[in-house]
């Protein structure tokens, strides 16, 4: 592609970290893991992080962790509150762990939460609001905070798609009780595969370091929040399990890029933004198409276009030029979720209708965000923009 949806950050520092672990032997998730955590804790704000092998394992690990927890555990039946659109590893933990989705619109400007739905649709079964910060878009949390007031409802952050962002002087992805994090390959920063979860609370810090691993002690320090003080002998320690855990444990390779690519995030996020400057001011040039409204200060993980109704052009037409002219475009996450045969497994409910999401679904697609100027891409996407309005 001569426009790609994503692109690599790495260069010889990442190849020198990659070969350390080679040379190490150590290939399970070791020190180097452990080292990152801290790092991506620190960068974040936050007092605690768990590194896995996905975004999508942290945010199974998220909601797993909130069932296990002492006090208040999320039990089955109870209700959470979802973006009608997301990916689909946002909503598959939730079901997973018996909980009732119920999903409300989206706004058409920020692609994240309609504030107004989401105030509307809170019941006396609401336990939890997942906030998705969508293409890099932080939420409105100062709204979301006055929505949840003092009742009883949990927070809780999917960032996947959004490391670095701010949203008044804040890192998202630690508003919430958790919050979850990806570096998969297209993401900002990569760890070839990867995930993260941040929190503050040191209990479900060790819940989700003994749901990581097999649901075992090892990983628990000796005094802990989950169970009974370690015993000093390693042996019968070596497989006592406690939790019904999982085996999601990020490769010490991992951990080394990790180490890598944090310390370029900063410059990263900066680029990116630099370049939505440049696409804002070159796509005012065609009012047929709808951007994301930024709030508080977007990482710009890619940039989204919805063809307006009276534009005279379909999205399928728009779609197809853009793959003529070799630009890499994807739907706006999953679009509306909802259309989806998976939700029939599902225990849900939909607040009101989901117009803004079904239109995101039908008329919305996006491009990609780099890391370096895009200047010739923007050269180019402007050229396919350009015919488009002639013809």
């Amino acid at each position: 592609m001569s426009y790609p949806l994503a692109n690599s950050a790495w260069n010889e520092e990442e190849y020198e970290a990659i070969q350390s672990v080679v040379q190490s032997g150590e290939f399970t998730m070791g020190q180097k893991v452990s080292e990152f955590e801290r790092a991506f804790a620190d960068y974040m704000g936050s007092k605690y992080c768990v590194m896995v092998n996905s975004g999508s394992s942290a945010n199974l690990l998220m909601i797993a962790a909130l069932r296990y927890r002492s006090e208040s555990p999320l039990m089955p039946g109870a209700e959470v509150i979802v973006p009608a659109v997301s990916w689909s590893t946002t909503y598959y933990p939730l079901y997973q762990y018996g909980l009732k989705l119920r999903f409300v619109d989206v706004d058409k400007d920020t692609l994240n939460y309609d504030l107004e739905r989401l105030g509307a649709a809170i019941t006396s079964d609401t336990r939890a609001i997942m906030a998705v910060n969508l293409l890099g878009n932080p939420n409105d949390f100062g709204r979301i905070a006055e929505i949840i007031g003092d009742r009883d409802i949990l927070l809780l952050e999917d960032n996947c798609e959004s490391m670095g962002a701010v949203y008044e002087g804040r890192q998202t992805g630690t508003f919430g009780l958790m919050g979850t994090f990806s570096s998969f390959f297209s993401h900002h920063i990569s760890t070839m595969e990867g995930g993260m979860v941040v929190t503050d609370d040191e209990e479900l810090w060790h819940v989700l370091l003994a749901l990581r691993a097999h649901g075992w002690t090892r990983n628990l320090p000796k005094v802990n929040r989950v169970t009974t003080e370690k015993s000093d002998d390693a042996f019968a320690e070596s497989f006592r399990f406690i939790l019904p855990g999982y085996n999601v444990r990020p490769l010490e390779m991992s951990g080394a890029l990790g180490l890598a690519q944090i310390r370029k995030l900063p410059t990263i996020v900066s680029e990116r933004r630099q370049n939505a400057d440049r696409f804002l001011q070159l796509i005012r040039k065609y009012p047929y198409l709808r951007v994301q409204k930024e709030i508080g200060e977007s990482s710009w993980f890619g940039f989204s276009l919805i063809v307006e109704p009276d534009a005279g052009v379909r999205r399928e037409q728009l779609v197809a030029a853009f793959g003529d002219a070799q630009i890499d475009t994807r739907p706006i996450v999953a679009g509306n979720f909802t259309k989806n045969e998976v939700l029939k497994w599902f225990d849900y409910s939909i607040h009101g209708n989901l117009a803004n999401a079904e239109v995101v679904d039908q008329a919305g697609l996006f491009i990609g965000n780099h890391h370096y100027p895009l200047v010739q891409e923007f050269e180019l996407l402007a050229s396919v923009l350009e015919r488009i309005r002639i013809t």
